[in-house]
């Protein structure tokens, strides 16, 4: 049994390896991407209407695609597959691809002719300087015209999140984690040849965004192929698979919507500040994606198929230890994370984004707004491996009660901390409203009786915290306040910026070490 865990913890470790490398590079062109969309863009009105088209489909793509429908669709494909019915499994798939292809389509033509009424919602302020004729009416007009464009885009992602699902599944994680490159690639691609061309850069990255989703679907085709998961779609509401997937489907999104649902929350807020709010927000929310992807998604997309497998065989102290070596792994990458990112904002900001119409106000701006996110990237992290927890034993509506309690908090603070704070309440409250999700799902989990904080996790994160603190000080007091970072060139802030976070990371670990925290703490 001992080797078994060993060997089990062993093949998590590669599979994260893996998906984490893929998912580094996957971030690196999302960055650059982001570069050049601000060089192009800026922070002014075009970026806030660009952002705000972008959001609302990515919102919806978090619900349907590859939050809620993953944890629904894996412990019941997992299952089927286990019980060994080859037939049965292809009529499984078949119906769950037709199914999930007519509703989000019907979803995606609804968006389309009511995209006016969701800019409305969405973007009150907006809607009312339009009823009123006032200087910001462009934004509603703009952003709904753009918000038709895009919304096509969740259909073609939502059948790549089912075809990264399968893969997952039969231990593919290679592939599923590139996928993004190919739409960072295609935006790329639209912002630095094209957009600057076109009379109206947005319509061009709308357009890309599009294409960008086709692309992502047929990237993931040769390797389904390969798999023999290429399947005629057939509708099946009924079927009892998809009725399954159906019933743990409604309240995952309910589930994994606290993140999203406060950020909509704090768009619709700052479409009533001054212009930019919007922009410095969607920033700054880059910058967290960096390490909650390249960590925290990599690793809970691994041990879910590993807990479902794990939960079908009844083993719960193995269940159990499986969760727990998420918890240690991701908090020991994101207190560092978290750290780094306070310490470093500016110069971050800067190296990456401040080129062309992006200036050296909007990397101030935007790093206040970092400053207050930033608190919260442990406790997103957190979250994403902690789902999986209930999400494996086919339980997806446990989250649900965390979730709303999250976003009641973040509707609560974001209320107390906008006037005194503006756009940065907004960014505050949302990483708040991050820790009550987390501390939620952690007491259901001990209540349950499915996880419980250990002691010698307690005592490992603790002095993981030290250790990201004491390199959080160091790093803040070593670098060189904006006006320096804003003087130099472009390579050469990358470059002091890349020694500073090399630096960083060898403190940390260094620290660790001298700590106690030895490299077999994550094998156990």
């Amino acid at each position: 049994m001992a080797q078994g865990k060993e060997g089990g913890t062993a093949r998590l470790l590669r599979a994260g390896a893996v998906t984490s490398a893929a998912t580094f590079l996957s971030r690196i062109l999302g960055m650059v991407r982001d570069m050049a969309i601000a060089s192009l863009l800026g922070a002014g009105l075009s970026a806030d209407v660009f952002f705000f088209a972008n959001r609302i489909p990515n919102f919806f793509r978090r619900l349907f695609a590859e939050g809620a429908f993953s944890q629904a669709f894996v412990p019941v494909f997992s299952k089927q597959r286990r019980e060994g019915d080859a037939a049965q499994l292809r009529e499984l798939l078949a119906r769950t691809v037709g199914t999930l292809a007519l509703v989000v389509a019907l979803i995606c033509a609804l968006g389309m002719v009511a995209a006016p009424v969701l800019t409305a919602i969405f973007g009150w302020g907006w809607y009312q300087a339009y009823l009123g004729g006032g200087p910001d009416a462009v934004k509603f007009t703009e952003a709904s015209r753009l918000l038709c464009i895009t919304f096509p885009y969740l259909l073609l992602v939502s059948l790549t999140a089912l075809g990264s699902s399968l893969l997952n599944i039969y231990g593919r994680f290679l592939i599923p984690a590139l996928t993004p490159c190919v739409l960072n690639l295609t935006l790329i691609g639209t912002a630095l040849a094209i957009a600057p061309h076109c009379d109206n850069p947005n319509t061009a990255l709308a357009v890309a965004m599009v294409a960008g989703g086709a692309l992502q679907l047929l990237f993931i085709v040769p390797a389904l192929w390969r798999q023999g998961l290429i399947v005629r779609p057939r509708l099946g509401w009924r079927h009892p698979g998809v009725r399954r997937i159906r019933e743990l489907m409604l309240p995952a999104i309910l589930g994994v919507s606290a993140g999203q649902v406060n950020l909509i929350v704090n768009t619709v807020l700052a479409s009533f500040l001054a212009t930019g709010a919007i922009s410095y927000l969607y920033y700054s929310d880059r910058l967290l994606e960096f390490p909650i992807g390249m960590f925290a998604v990599a690793i809970s997309t691994v041990i879910l198929p590993a807990l479902s497998r794990i939960d079908a065989r009844q083993e719960a102290a193995r269940y159990r230890d499986t969760l727990d070596w998420g918890v240690r792994l991701v908090l020991l990458l994101g207190l560092p994370s978290m750290c780094g990112m306070i310490a470093l904002r500016e110069p971050i900001l800067r190296a990456i984004f401040m080129h062309g119409a992006f200036t050296a106000e909007h990397v101030r701006c935007s790093s206040l707004s970092l400053l207050a996110s930033s608190v919260g990237v442990c406790a997103l992290m957190m979250v994403r491996v902690l789902v999986q927890g209930f999400a494996a034993q086919q339980d997806t509506r446990t989250p649900v009660r965390c979730s709303l309690i999250a976003i009641g908090a973040n509707i609560a603070l974001n209320l107390i901390l906008i006037l005194p704070l503006g756009y940065i309440g907004l960014a505050l409250s949302t990483a708040l409203a991050a820790w009550v999700n987390m501390l939620c799902l952690l007491t259901l989990l001990r209540r349950r009786g499915i996880y419980t904080l250990s002691r010698a996790t307690v005592a490992l994160l603790l002095r993981a915290a030290a250790a990201a603190a004491a390199m959080c000080a160091l790093l803040r007091l070593i670098s060189p306040d904006l006006g320096w970072w804003a003087a130099q060139g472009t390579l050469g802030a990358a470059l002091w910026l890349g020694l500073l976070i090399l630096g960083g990371a060898l403190v940390y670990f260094a620290l660790c070490l001298l700590l106690g925290i030895r490299p077999s703490s994550l094998r156990r």
